[in-house]
């Protein structure tokens, strides 16, 4: 499955009767994401179109949402009101749209562009724990070679 498609659907599809447009489920440990995320909430304006969902937060569990931690880790994803589960670049469309910046984001659909976001993600969310300095395991420190030693 591509960047940015559907996952799964939890539930036909049906008319956005709840009072938001997205839920994103973002890591508030991330520092980058954090700002994003409080750049989101100001853009938003208190009107509720995003839902805002840490999954750093000791009380978070994703299976309540039907989801995978590991997931939810290796790239943003976000819940629409039909139980349609979105990844990568898409849900950043579908976020900046709920706050007002649909036509922008039009302009992320265009082809060139698109793949060019793609590509881009992927490789910022691959390499997201490391530019945050945040490795677990596949960043780990190496052991000092014998002239390092030699140093100390």
């Amino acid at each position: 499955m591509s960047q940015g498609q559907a996952l799964r659907s939890a539930a036909p599809e049906k008319l956005n009767t709840e009072p938001w447009d997205v839920q994103v489920f973002f890591d508030g440990d991330c520092p980058l994401c954090v700002r994003e995320i409080a750049m989101l909430r100001r853009l938003d304006r208190g009107r509720g179109r995003i839902r805002f969902t840490d999954i750093a937060a000791p009380s978070f569990d994703a299976g309540e949402h039907g989801l995978d931690g590991r997931d939810l880790m290796a790239e943003i994803h976000a819940l629409l009101p039909s139980g349609e589960v979105i990844t990568g670049v898409e849900v950043f469309r579908r976020l900046y749209a709920a706050v007002g910046f649909g036509g922008l984001t039009r302009l992320t659909r265009l082809p060139g562009l698109s793949q060019l976001l793609d590509v881009s993600y992927r490789v910022f969310a691959r390499n997201r724990l490391r530019l945050t300095g945040r490795c677990d395991g596949g960043c780990a420190v190496q052991p000092k070679t014998s002239s390092q030693q030699n140093l100390s």
